[in-house]
């Protein structure tokens, strides 16, 4: 019975993930979702509380798997650490090539719920935003960038969801690979630069 359930709100949740991936949240009804996934509305009210519950509960299963990716992408290419932060930018780019690439789903949503900042969607897009940005500082502080690991994390969050903002707008890929550019030199940079530093206080020790 528990794994009847648990099919049926995972039916639920790819039912709305599909919607809302195609025509936004607000412009999806609980009707439509319950009649993609083939419940009745009050099946889908006893699995989630509300329309709003859903559509956190859709951005926190997408929470995991996307930075998965993301560690996939970063792992999968070759290079230095400059080089495969700017290879989770490139494979973006192939990304938003396809027609059918809406942008990052958790700033869609964002905006979306623009006037509701306590909205639980946007607990969960915070969150998984600062999943990504702590991810990327443990990343800079293993490579040696020291105090500068977090600072450079956020730099790197700019240029991607700024990224992601403006290849939306212009569909226009070579956004992102212009920011795949930045943001290898902005790390390659910033490595050097803490090197340096630690290399000067290891000599002035000695």
């Amino acid at each position: 019975m528990r794994d009847s359930a648990q099919s049926t709100r995972e039916r639920i949740l790819q039912a709305a993930g599909k919607l809302f991936h195609r025509d936004g949240i607000r412009a999806i009804s609980v009707d439509a979702i319950a009649e993609r996934a083939g419940v009745t509305k009050r099946t889908l009210y006893y699995h989630f509380r509300s329309k709003d519950d859903l559509i956190a509960a859709h951005l926190q299963a997408r929470d995991e798997p996307n930075l998965v990716v993301f560690k996939r992408w970063f792992a999968e290419t070759d290079g230095d650490t400059a080089e495969k932060v700017a290879g989770i930018f490139r494979q973006l780019a192939q990304s938003a090539r396809n027609a059918k690439w809406k942008g990052c789903g958790f700033l869609r949503t964002s905006v979306e719920l623009i006037n509701l900042p306590g909205h639980p969607a946007l607990v969960a897009a915070r969150a998984h935003k600062r999943r990504v940005e702590d991810w990327l500082g443990s990343i800079f502080s293993e490579a040696g960038a020291g105090c500068d690991a977090l600072p450079l994390a956020r730099q790197i969050m700019l240029l991607l969801d700024g990224s992601f903002a403006v290849v939306l707008l212009h569909r226009d890929p070579s956004y992102m690979d212009a920011a795949a550019d930045a943001a290898a030199d902005l790390v390659r940079n910033r490595l050097t630069s803490s090197g340096r530093l630690a290399a000067m206080a290891a000599d002035q020790v000695n």
